[in-house]
């Protein structure tokens, strides 16, 4: 049985003939959408501390090439100050691409670490996901809601190394076709406040006005199975929402369920407790 290939497979041409018509698709839908896009900063910090994090620069991925670990730094600090102090006001969507736009090498953005086609790669601009990881983590914290969110949910591509979130949360994002969005339909204003320390990307989402519940994200039925073809990773994602003032439980949701083909060595996983063999 033969199998025809998409138009954007047939060669690295007609690959790149495919991204620019997805991103004159979104550049349209931007101006004929009606969505009113998050576009003003205030220097003012606004007073409630909704939740923070911060995230290494440079991590180990496997044999990646500590050059584009470098380079990603470099990038993120050109891309931060972008998005650092953006109020996003009741009925505002937040858009990462419309903030950051397009991440050119005239801009002085360099080489950095990317995913094409399941695999690690490179590209001018890379380790946006990465900003894009940090921000979604602390939206999952808050009563914004996300309206466009992709991530490799399908591929476990590098082995833990000093994981501080559950695996299978973070984004995917490529300009400006592949974004990552929410939209505030409370009452309140937010807040993103971004940093690009030495070391850590840093991240707070505030408020002007104080919420009523708090968020917690936790991570159930973990573990790596070895079947026919590979081993594979598991998870479930729940998000869980308590009255600040009682504690009480008022809402537990489901919002990801993970299985990953992990494309690393077995050898870091083997001796895993999380791991059942064949």
């Amino acid at each position: 049985m033969v199998v025809s290939k998409l138009f954007c497979e047939i060669s690295p041409f007609t690959y790149k003939i495919s991204v620019q018509k997805e991103i004159l698709k979104r550049n349209c839908m931007n101006l004929l959408g009606g969505k009113s896009l998050a576009r003003t900063k205030s220097n003012q910090v606004l007073p409630i501390l909704v939740y923070s994090h911060s995230a290494l620069i440079r991590r180990k991925l496997g044999n990646v090439d500590s050059r584009l670990q470098e380079n990603k730094a470099v990038n993120l600090a050109l891309a931060a100050p972008k998005v650092d102090k953006i109020l996003i006001k009741p009925g505002e969507t937040f858009s990462f691409w419309s903030l950051v736009g397009r991440c050119s090498a005239s801009q002085g953005y360099k080489e950095g670490l990317t995913i094409s086609k399941g695999e690690p790669s490179s590209g001018i601009g890379g380790g946006m996901c990465q900003f894009t990881n940090l921000i979604h983590w602390m939206i999952l914290h808050s009563p914004l809601t996300i309206t466009e969110h992709h991530h490799h949910g399908n591929l476990d591509l590098f082995p833990d190394y000093g994981r501080q979130i559950p695996f299978g949360t973070g984004t995917s994002i490529h300009y400006n076709y592949l974004d990552y969005r929410f939209i505030n339909t409370t009452d309140n204003t937010f807040q993103l406040m971004i940093e690009v320390g030495e070391e850590k990307l840093k991240g707070q989402l505030r408020a002007l006005k104080p919420l009523s519940s708090t968020y917690h994200i936790e991570e159930r039925d973990a573990y790596f199975k070895e079947e026919a073809d590979g081993i594979y990773r598991y998870n479930k994602i729940y998000r869980r929402q308590f009255d600040k003032t009682t504690g009480n439980l008022l809402k537990e949701e489901l919002i990801i369920e993970n299985r990953a083909k992990v494309m690393y060595d077995k050898s870091y996983v083997e001796n895993r407790k999380e791991y059942i063999g064949l």
